[in-house]
């Protein structure tokens, strides 16, 4: 699913983008905390009061999300990194995150297309790399 590169990324960040679908269709983002969960080999977004957010909601009524974590690690010459990862969402309550704890309420993220970009490719000319895009 994730590889190497993709995984030691995302224990490198500690904020990313979640996009959810509101019932009229319009998209809400929203930054958030998460962590990847090697048991369901998902990405986990807990936070305080998550239940009563708009989208726990949203995640609990359409089950579609997408959820981004990006960065510019250099400015000379300007290199981006990027994993948009796509997929099922689910609003669970009483879920086990990844750190052990039961903080109540999860949005849990299975991921059906990944979306690389710099990730692993630190080497090349930051305007000659190439997007991996696959479906898992």
């Amino acid at each position: 699913m994730f590889s190497e590169a993709e995984l030691d990324y995302l224990a490198t960040q500690g904020l990313g983008r979640l996009a959810t679908a509101q019932p009229d269709g319009t998209l809400q983002v929203s930054p958030v905390g998460y962590a990847y969960n090697t048991e369901t080999r998902t990405i986990d977004i807990t936070g305080y009061e998550l239940a009563k957010s708009k989208k726990f909601r949203n995640v609990a009524a359409n089950g579609q999300a997408a959820f981004v974590v990006d960065d510019m690690p250099s400015q000379d010459p300007p290199r981006i990194r990027c994993l948009e990862i796509r997929g099922r969402a689910e609003a669970l309550t009483g879920a086990r995150t990844p750190d052990g704890h039961f903080d109540g309420a999860v949005i849990r993220i299975h991921p059906s297309r990944i979306i690389s970009l710099g990730v692993d490719d630190p080497d090349h000319d930051p305007l000659d790399l190439v997007p991996h895009n696959r479906n898992v």
